[in-house]
C-alpha cells in the first residue's frame, strides 16, 4: 500500500466564534492515486479525526488518464456522504474542464466527472463561493480557477490581486474567508486579496523535500520555489501548502511523503 502522513495545523482567528473551533480535512493533489484499496485508509484516517469538512485543492484527477475520475469519484462519493466537500480545481481539471468535447474525448468524460459528483451534493467552485455555518462560526470558500497561462513552463507571467479581484470578487468583510488556490506560486497576492487561510497543492512538496518550508523544484520547473510547502503566515494571515496525497508521470518523492492536513481554525482567545 502507498504511504501518507497525516500533519495537523492549528491556526487562530478572531472570526472564529466559539471554544470548539472548526476543523477541516484538506486534500491535494491525489492524481487518482489510491491509498489502501479504493483509498479506504485515506477514508479511515479522515473519519477518525471528524472533520466539519473536507477542502478539495484540486488536482484529483490525471488529465489524460480517464481511470483518474473513476479512482476520485468513489472517493469523493464516499466522502460526500459524510461531510459536506468543497473542490477547487487545479490544473489539470481546469484543462479539462475549459476543452471542447467534441474536438477532446477525455473533456467529455470530464463533464461526466462533475455531473456525477454536484449530483452527490459536492461543491464544485469554479471561481465561486460557498458558505458554510458550523457552530457559531460562519465561513465563507472560495474556489480561485486561474487560466492555464498561469501554469506555463518554464515561466508563467504575475498574477496580480486586481486580476484576483476580476475571478473571485472581493473577500467578505467580518467573515472568516478561506480561499482554495491550486497553485502556490502566488501566495502574496493571496495574502494582498484578503484570503484569512489559504490552502494550496500543485508542487508536490517540490519532489525533492529538504526542509519544512523548502523543494528543490516546482512544476513549471523553478529551482526552490517559494511557498513550496509547509506553513506560511502574515499577520493573522494562514497559508498551508499540501505536498500532495499522490503523484503523475514521475512518481518521484524523496524525504518527501505523500500528505493529508487536518487543520483546526480555533479562536483567538485560546492561542498560548
Amino acid at each position: 500500500m502507498k504511504r501518507f502522513k497525516t500533519v495537523h495545523y492549528t491556526i487562530h482567528s478572531d472570526k472564529i466564534k466559539d471554544a470548539r473551533g472548526v476543523r477541516f480535512a484538506v486534500i491535494a493533489d491525489l492524481h487518482g492515486v489510491e491509498l489502501g484499496h479504493e483509498n479506504r485508509k485515506l477514508l479511515e484516517i479522515i473519519d477518525k479525526y471528524r472533520p466539519d469538512g473536507i477542502l478539495i485543492a484540486g488536482d484529483m484527477i490525471v488529465r489524460n488518464d480517464p481511470v483518474t475520475m473513476e479512482t476520485a469519484t468513489v472517493l469523493l462519493k464516499r466522502l460526500a456522504a459524510q461531510y459536506p466537500v468543497y473542490y477547487a480545481l487545479g490544473n489539470h481539471e481546469y484543462k479539462l474542464y475549459r476543452s471542447n468535447p467534441e474536438e477532446n474525448e477525455i473533456a467529455e468524460d470530464y463533464q461526466e466527472y462533475e455531473s456525477g459528483l454536484k449530483a452527490e451534493g459536492i461543491h464544485i467552485l469554479h471561481n465561486e463561493f460557498c458558505e458554510l455555518e458550523v457552530g457559531k462560526n460562519r465561513m465563507i470558500i472560495h474556489g480561485l480557477e486561474i487560466p492555464l497561462i498561469y501554469y506555463k513552463k518554464p515561466f508563467s507571467p504575475k498574477l496580480h490581486t486586481e486580476e484576483v479581484r476580476e475571478l473571485i470578487g472581493e473577500p467578505a468583510k467580518d467573515t472568516l474567508n478561506i480561499l482554495l488556490a491550486h497553485s502556490p506560486k502566488y501566495g502574496n497576492t493571496y495574502f494582498d486579496w484578503g484570503a484569512d487561510l489559504i490552502l494550496s497543492g500543485h508542487y508536490h512538496g517540490g519532489i525533492v523535500r529538504l526542509g519544512r518550508h523548502k523543494g528543490l523544484l516546482s512544476p513549471q520547473l523553478q529551482p526552490f520555489p517559494a511557498f513550496c510547502c509547509g506553513d506560511f503566515h502574515r499577520d493573522s494571515q494562514h497559508m498551508l501548502v499540501s505536498a500532495g496525497a499522490g503523484e503523475h508521470t514521475i512518481p518521484v518523492r524523496i524525504h518527501n511523503p505523500r500528505e493529508l492536513l487536518i487543520v483546526d481554525i480555533k479562536p483567538c482567545m485560546l492561542k498560548k
